[in-house]
This record gives C-alpha cells, sequence and structure tokens, in this order.
C-alpha cells in the first residue's frame, strides 16, 4: 500500500514538473515567440518570462528580430548587351512581424534570395557591361526598393542591398585590361607631355627673365658710364675754363691728337676738321715770327738795297 502510494506522489510531483517546464518560457532579448493555442494562432510573445498553458499552447521557434546580413552565391545575369556576367549580392533585412514571417512566407530567407535574383536580373537586363560596372548604387537603391515592397507583407525590412562583385567574362576582362593599360599609358604620355611642356615655359621665362635683368644691367652700366664720361668731359671742360688757356696750347694740344687718329690699319682717309687748320695757321705764324727773329739777331747791319732806277728812251738814267 505505503508502495502503491509512493508511486503516485513520484507521478504527481513528475507531472507537476512537467507543466512547470511547459508553462514557463522565458524570451531572450532580440527574439520573439508565437503561440498557438489549439493549432490557432493566439498571441506573440516579448522578451521576458511568460507562462503558456501545459498542452494547450504551443511556441514556436522563435524568431531573431536582429538585422541580419545574408550573402547569397553568384548569379548569372545577362546585361543588354548580350554579355553575361556573374553578380554576388549580400542583402541587410531585419523580421519587423514575427506573426507575417512565420505565416505569410514559408521560408523567408530562401524567398528573399529567389526575389533578390529575379529583380538583379530585371535590373542588371536594361544595362550594358559599362553602366552595369559604373552604376552600382544606382543598381543597389533599385534592388532595395523593389525588395523592401515585395517583403513588407512578410513581415520583413529590407535595409540595404549590396552588389559584392561583378565579374564579366574572362575575354571581357582581358579587354577590359588592355583597355585600362592603353588608358594608362596614354594618361601617362599626356603627364609627361604636361611636365615637358611645363618645364620648357619655366626654362623660357627664365631666361626671358634673365634676358631682362642682363638688358637692365647694360643699360644702367652704359647710363654710368655715360654719366661718368660726361663727368669727365665737364671737369676737363671746366679745367680748361679755368686755365683760359691761349691760341698756342689749343693747336698744341691738336696736334698731340693727331697721331690718335692715324691709328689703326683701317684708317686710310682723315677728316681733319677746319679748327685744326686754324690752330696750324696759329703755329705757322708763331713759329715764323720766332724764325725771323732769329734771322734778324744773326744778320749784320746792312743797308737796305734799292734797285735802280729804269732808263729813258734815250738811253739817260736819273
Amino acid at each position: 500500500m505505503d508502495i502503491a502510494v509512493a508511486i503516485v506522489l513520484l507521478v504527481l510531483i513528475v507531472f507537476v514538473i512537467i507543466v512547470l517546464v511547459r508553462s514557463v518560457r522565458i524570451i531572450p532579448q532580440a527574439r520573439a515567440g508565437v503561440v498557438e493555442r489549439l493549432g490557432k494562432y493566439q498571441r506573440t510573445l516579448n522578451p521576458g518570462l511568460t507562462l503558456l498553458i501545459p498542452f494547450v499552447d504551443r511556441l514556436l521557434p522563435l524568431l531573431d528580430l536582429r538585422e541580419q546580413v545574408v550573402s547569397f552565391p553568384p548569379q548569372p545575369v545577362i546585361t543588354e548587351d548580350n554579355l553575361v556576367v556573374s553578380i554576388d549580392t549580400v542583402v541587410y533585412f531585419q523580421v519587423t512581424d514575427a506573426r507575417a514571417a512565420t505565416y505569410e512566407i514559408a521560408n523567408y530567407i530562401q524567398a528573399v534570395e529567389q526575389l533578390t535574383t529575379t529583380t538583379l536580373r530585371n535590373v542588371v537586363g536594361g544595362l550594358n557591361l559599362e553602366e552595369a560596372l559604373t552604376s552600382r548604387d544606382q543598381i543597389n537603391g533599385q534592388l532595395r526598393g523593389v525588395l523592401d515592397e515585395a517583403t513588407g507583407r512578410w513581415g520583413i525590412r529590407v535595409s540595404r542591398v549590396e552588389l559584392k562583385a561583378i565579374d564579366p567574362p574572362h575575354s571581357i576582362q582581358d579587354s577590359m585590361e588592355k583597355q585600362m593599360r592603353a588608358e594608362r599609358d596614354r594618361r601617362a604620355a599626356i603627364l609627361t607631355a604636361e611636365g615637358t611642356k611645363q618645364s620648357a615655359i619655366l626654362t623660357a621665362e627664365g631666361q626671358r627673365q634673365s634676358s631682362i635683368l642682363k638688358a637692365e644691367g647694360d643699360a644702367k652700366a652704359a647710363i654710368l658710364r655715360a654719366d661718368g664720361e660726361a663727368q669727365a668731359i665737364q671737369k676737363v671742360f671746366d679745367a680748361i675754363h679755368k686755365g683760359n688757356p691761349d691760341q698756342k696750347l689749343l693747336a698744341y694740344q691738336y696736334l698731340q691728337t693727331l697721331p690718335k687718329i692715324a691709328e689703326g690699319s683701317s684708317n686710310k682717309l682723315w677728316i681733319i676738321p677746319s679748327e685744326v687748320g686754324e690752330a696750324l695757321k696759329g703755329i705757322g705764324s708763331v713759329l715764323g715770327a720766332g724764325a725771323v727773329q732769329e734771322q734778324t739777331a744773326s744778320t749784320p747791319d746792312v743797308a737796305p738795297y734799292s734797285p735802280p732806277a729804269a732808263a729813258d728812251g734815250q738811253g739817260n738814267r736819273p
């Protein structure tokens, strides 16, 4: 009898423990749970402690409410110019309604993947290869708009869609690499030519500035020399006028200057100013007067000679 009572008590204790375990639930943060009562949606559990009716209420697997990142495998897409490119996509989404994500779609991750592939083919199919390679932001925006609108009724919000890689065919890649190499060579040639041009411009500018400075220096030097010569002439002129020279001194100076005029093997013609002739006349008169005085001093006094008178017609002389 005691054994039967003990077994009944043990069964009751186990039953109570099972009831407590099945009735008490703890929902972690950033999680959500959907409760079904007798197979019908009853409520959505928020983070915290909650109680369920054992054997009546059933808690479905918890849903993650955090933003999730899903990377889909490369998908072949045909562009407008009939080139097949392989595109990798990354989708950032978040569950905002646990009830809709549970009952509106069977597998929302697979649904997002298929919808992304379909939308990507529609968007990229209207672009050529060059536009597809250079319009990633535009493609991302179009994908996000279409996905967010379609997944809204599933209780999912698509926040971002990124194209991770766009791989054209290998033949196109080789052609693109050649084109890029040619473009880089062209830019390098342009930069080299621009550098040479700038160098030539700077060199010419330097030479021009040097020529200008040299010409200015020569002009200043010529002005200084002319000023010096003018001052020297002025001083000589002032000295001559202060000395009050006579005609003899000027004639002597002219005679000293004549040999300098004859210097040089190419001087074949002399042009003598009229002042030199006047000076020579003065010198001649001076020298002639001196010679007459010397001859008069050395010759004895003699009666002056008078020529005989001419005879008349009869032969008589006066």
